[in-house]
C-alpha cells in the first residue's frame, strides 16, 4: 500500500519551496523505491480569499485520509492552518533539527534537536477579554508532558543521552514547575539539566555546543527553534516534523515571507530538509540520508540561494538536488 501524502502549499513562497521540493520529494521515492500517493490541497489566506474558509473541508477531508501532510508556510491564517492541523491530529511532539551546513555562515557550531510540546501553554487558544483585561490560560497536563518527554528519550537515546528541560518555574511556580517535574521523571535514567527559558536563550547565542536534546513547552519552544536556527546560518535552512502517534506533518520552521514571494529567491533548504524528516519518519532513513547529503553537494558546489551567498533560483536548487539523487 502506499503512503499518502497531503502536501499543501501554502502563502507566499509556500508554492515556490514546496514545489522545489516535490522534485526532490518524487526522485527520492523514485530511486529508493518508496511507494507516495501525492495529492495537493488548498489552505490558507488564499484559500479563506477563495473559499470563506482558510481550511476548506475537502482538504480536511483529504488530511483525514492521509498517513502525513506536508506543508508550506501560512500567512495570517495560520491558526487555523497549522494549529488546526496539530490539535485535529493531536501532533503533540514539534522536532526541530539544528545543525550547521557546511559551506553556510553561522554565528556559532550548533548541532542539538529541540523537542517542543506541540498542543499545550497558552497556545490552546484561550484567550479572553473582559472589560479592559486581557487574560491567556497556560495549560500543562501531566499526560501532555509525559507523552513529549518520552519522545525526548528516544532522541537523546539516539544522541548522547542528554536532555536539557527549559522552563521558567522559578516565576511560572505551579504550570512550570509541573511540566519540569513530569519531565524530570520521565528522563530518569538519562543526563538532564534544566535551564530557565531566559538563560536557555543566552547560552543558545553564547554557547550553543552545550545542548544537545532540549525538551521545553509550545511557546518557548516557538521562540528558542527561530533564535536557534539563525545561530546556524538563517531560517531557510530551518526544517520541522509535527509528530502524533498515527500521523505526522513536517513543514518549514520559517514563515510565508510575502516580501519575496514570486520572485524566485526563497531558500527551499528548509522545505526540503523537511522532507527528510518525512522520509525517516516513514521508517526509510536511507532516502532521508541521501537528501541531506545531497543538499550539503548542492551548497558546496555553489548552487544556492542569495540568502546563503549564491545567486540560484528556488526551482533550480530543488531540481539540482533532484538531480543529485
Amino acid at each position: 500500500m502506499p503512503y499518502k501524502v497531503l502536501v499543501i502549499p501554502g502563502d507566499g513562497i509556500g508554492p515556490e519551496v514546496v514545489e522545489a521540493a516535490l522534485y526532490v520529494i518524487n526522485a527520492a521515492a523514485a530511486k529508493y523505491g518508496v511507494d507516495l500517493e501525492v495529492k495537493t490541497a488548498e489552505a490558507g489566506d488564499a484559500a479563506l480569499r477563495k473559499y470563506g474558509v482558510a481550511m476548506p473541508p475537502e482538504t480536511l477531508k483529504l488530511a483525514d485520509a492521509s498517513d502525513v501532510i506536508f506543508k508550506g508556510p501560512i500567512g495570517e491564517s495560520a491558526y487555523d492552518v497549522t494549529s488546526l492541523i496539530r490539535m485535529r491530529y493531536v501532533l503533540y511532539a514539534n522536532i526541530r533539527p539544528v545543525k550547521n551546513l557546511p559551506g553556510v555562515p553561522a554565528v556559532r557550531d550548533i548541532d542539538c534537536v529541540f523537542v517542543r510540546e506541540n498542543v499545550e501553554d497558552v497556545y490552546v487558544g484561550a484567550e479572553y477579554k473582559v472589560g479592559d483585561v486581557a487574560i491567556a490560560l497556560k495549560v500543562i497536563t501531566g499526560v501532555g508532558t509525559r507523552r513529549v518527554a518520552r519522545v525526548a528519550r528516544r532522541y537523546a537515546e539516539m544522541r548522547k543521552r542528554k536532555v536539557t528541560v527549559v522552563h521558567k518555574a522559578n516565576v511560572l511556580r505551579v504550570v512550570d514547575a509541573f511540566f519540569r517535574d513530569v519531565a524530570l521523571e520521565e528522563l530518569k535514567g538519562l543526563e538532564v539539566d534544566q535551564m530557565y527559558v531566559d538563560a536557555a536563550a543566552m547560552e543558545l547565542v553564547r554557547n550553543p555546543l552545550r545542548f544537545d536534546v532540549v525538551l521545553t513547552t509550545n511557546q518557548y519552544g516557538d521562540i528558542l527553534t527561530d533564535l536557534a536556527a539563525q545561530v546556524a546560518g538563517g531560517l531557510g535552512l530551518a526544517p520541522s516534523g509535527n509528530l502524533g502517534d498515527g500521523k505526522a506533518m513536517f513543514e518549514p520552521v520559517h514563515g510565508a515571507a510575502f516580501d519575496i514571494a514570486g520572485r524566485g529567491i526563497a531558500n527551499p533548504i528548509a522545505t526540503i530538509l523537511s522532507a527528510a524528516m518525512m522520509f525517516e519518519w516513514l521508517g526509510r532513513s536511507d532516502a532521508a540520508q541521501a537528501i541531506r547529503s545531497a543538499v550539503e553537494r548542492s551548497i558546496l558546489q555553489g548552487v544556492k540561494t542569495p540568502d546563503i551567498g549564491g545567486n540560484s533560483k528556488t526551482a533550480e536548487v530543488g531540481r539540482y538536488i533532484a538531480s543529485i539523487l
